[in-house]
């Protein structure tokens, strides 16, 4: 059985799939850009889209009754692997101690051409 899990403070999804979807005991997080809530891009470098995109996660993640400490695995795609480094310092704010297992790739192109895309997921 599975649920899609919606919240108004993350993007509306910009395609035919959900924010998230909860099957079992796992969440599954969609891959979520540097957009604020209201689908506008975030203006900055790979710092402020970084932090944008992780404050989207944890909304998602509140929505399902979890929290970062939930994620078991994170995917990271980046339009640059300079960015990695910057990248690593938001990350890093954000999971502090409960370090997810992780990969990070750089890509050719993301949606609407932004630097970064990270899906996620969680135990709950």
């Amino acid at each position: 059985m599975k649920e899609a899990v919606f919240t108004d403070k993350a993007p509306r999804p910009i395609g035919p799939y959900s924010q998230a979807i909860k099957a079992g005991e796992f969440l599954f997080i969609s891959g979520q850009i540097p957009v604020d809530r209201d689908g506008n891009p975030v203006e900055g470098g790979i710092k402020a889209q970084t932090r944008q995109v992780l404050e989207n996660i944890r909304a998602i993640l509140e929505a399902a009754g979890a929290g970062l400490d939930n994620v078991v695995k994170v995917t990271v795609y980046l339009k640059d692997m300079n960015d990695f480094g910057a990248m690593n310092e938001v990350y890093a704010e954000y999971f502090g101690s409960s370090k997810p297992a992780r990969a990070a790739v750089e890509v050719s192109r993301l949606p609407k051409d932004v630097r970064i895309e990270v899906e996620a997921i969680a135990r709950l």
